[in-house]
């Protein structure tokens, strides 16, 4: 039996302060919450969350530290031509995660629906195959840098990809090279504060998954 607190609905996502983590998932049309628990070897702990302020259903877990695998599965209407698609028997990700662990392995039990007939309804259990939700720690040990805080009317942004910026760059180590050690790399910095550049705003930089039909 796991430890449940009632939490608070904000903010969304996983939040670790530090003791424990606070869970809070929106949903308008939930009837019923599942928060999963995922341990090292894949085993699923189903944790009910009960509380509900203005459609965000949250918990908070006391003893759940950084690194906890986790999802969530909604009970709910299931009227496909209404848009509604709950089935408990899909794991869903966190919305709000701010870290993922594995790939998604596109199996038939991910999809609402046998391949072939898209009208049908299934219900195999996609946990084995779906990526999951991860808690992480907010807290970041500076070591003493800090912001340079430099006025806007005195920056120059810089845009660029981490792999567009670094791959072919001849003075980056290869193993360095599309990652975010090579951005820091002193070729890099040294080039970018040559040309005046006070910060660098990367492109998107998120994880995203990519279509099985792209894949195969």
């Amino acid at each position: 039996m796991v430890e449940t607190w009632p939490g608070t609905a904000y903010p969304l996502g996983a939040t670790f302060d530090g003791s424990g983590t606070n869970f809070a998932l929106f949903s308008e049309v939930a009837e019923r919450v599942e928060l999963c628990l995922f341990d090292a070897d894949g085993t699923e702990t189903r944790v009910e969350v009960t509380e509900v302020d203005a459609y965000v259903w949250h918990c908070y877990l006391p003893a759940v530290q950084p690194g906890q695998r986790y999802g969530y599965r909604v009970h709910g209407p299931y009227e496909p031509e209404k848009g509604l698609r709950c089935n408990p028997n899909k794991l869903l990700m966190d919305p709000y995660a701010k870290a993922t662990s594995g790939e998604i392995e596109w199996d038939q039990s991910l999809f609402g629906y046998n391949f072939g007939d898209p009208d049908s309804r299934n219900d195999d259990d996609s946990a084995q195959h779906m990526q999951k939700s991860v808690v992480i720690t907010p807290f970041f040990d500076w070591e003493g840098d800090r912001r340079l805080d430099i006025p806007y009317n005195e920056s120059f942004i810089y845009e660029a990809h981490v792999k567009g910026l670094t791959q072919l760059h001849p003075d980056v180590p290869e193993e360095q090279r599309g990652t975010y050690a090579g951005l820091a790399h002193p070729a890099v910095t040294e080039h970018l504060t040559k040309l005046g550049v006070t910060a660098i705003e990367l492109m998107p930089v998120h994880q995203f998954v990519q279509d099985s039909t792209l894949l195969e």
